[in-house]
């Protein structure tokens, strides 16, 4: 039986006007092969035509959604010649999915995402249900050749690029695999113990010395000074890349880590001290300067 409430409630729907371009809330009371359906309590019951539910080609009315749910849509024409009103879902979703995308740029969250395509210089997928572009060179921490093997996958992603105006979204993966790379390295370095020994590669040489790759796959800086006890001028004196050697870690502070080859050999960690090697000073002719005739005559002994 209907009440006084009913009554009200349709009188007042009587007289609402639905426009074109305004956000309405319905429930879905049918889900089939051509639309979605909703009770928009309004005179005319709003149509959703599949077309304008997403882009995301995985998104599926019948999976994805449900009798009883609640939908906020865009009114796209307030009759579709049927006596409905037309509303797209997608236009509603992109509206706030922009939002969150700045959300996720400015808070720099990891999303996880699904490859669904491989074009031109990378891949595509959809966050938000919109379209969104991983370059091949932030599909990995190196360029990666063959994209077509990444369709399907499922990855972690983080958003680099936002721009609604243009309808530009653009993904990383590289920014989390570098991300979780360096939280390892932390990790590691955290168990290192200054005085300790390892096996290593020279990586690279420059002119204040040469850094290193040790077995456990962290680099440090051999400084010139640690090289060898002899003086040099430059690394590349007695070291060359690719070169195989022994360092000892001398300190880990702020991310760098300090090594040495030259004490791996004399097993200590002191300062350098010069080489003085021992000689005779011998006069045989009186030096002709005053400094030089001071020291004429005098012997040094050992």
């Amino acid at each position: 039986m209907e009440t006084m409430a009913d009554f009200e409630k349709e009188l007042t729907n009587s007289f609402r006007v639905i426009k074109e371009g305004e956000m309405v809330k319905g429930m879905i009371v049918d889900i089939n092969d051509e639309a979605v359906t909703l009770d928009l309590d309004y005179f005319a019951p709003g149509k959703i035509p599949l077309s304008e539910l997403s882009d995301d080609p995985d998104f599926s009315a019948m999976k994805d959604l449900k009798i009883g749910d609640s939908l906020q849509a865009v009114v796209i024409q307030t009759d579709d010649g049927t006596g409905n009103v037309e509303l797209s879902l997608k236009e509603a979703n992109e509206a706030s999915a922009w939002e969150h995308l700045k959300e996720f740029l400015e808070e720099e969250t990891i999303v996880t995402v699904k490859i669904k395509e491989s074009v031109n210089s990378g891949v595509i997928t959809y966050l938000e249900g919109i379209r969104a572009f991983i370059p091949a060179s932030q599909l990995a921490l190196s360029f990666v050749e063959d994209t077509e093997e990444y369709i399907g996958r499922c990855v972690e992603a983080k958003v680099i690029t936002v721009d609604e105006r243009a309808k530009k979204l653009v993904l990383s993966v590289k920014a989390v695999l570098k991300e979780k790379e360096a939280e390892h390295d932390r990790e590691k370095m955290a168990m290192i113990v200054p005085g300790s020994v390892f096996e290593g590669t020279v990586e690279s040489l420059m002119p204040y010395g040469a850094f290193v790759q040790m077995d456990n796959g962290l680099t440090g800086l051999v400084h010139i000074s640690r090289i060898c006890m002899k003086r040099i001028k430059k690394p590349s004196e007695v070291l060359s890349v690719g070169q195989k050697v022994k360092v000892k870690v001398l300190e880990v502070k702020d991310g760098k880590i300090s090594l040495s080859i030259r004490d791996v050999e004399t097993n200590t960690s002191d300062v350098a001290t010069d080489v003085i090697e021992k000689f005779d000073y011998e006069c045989e002719e009186i030096p002709n300067n005053p400094f030089g005739a001071l020291l004429a005559g005098i012997k040094l002994d050992e």
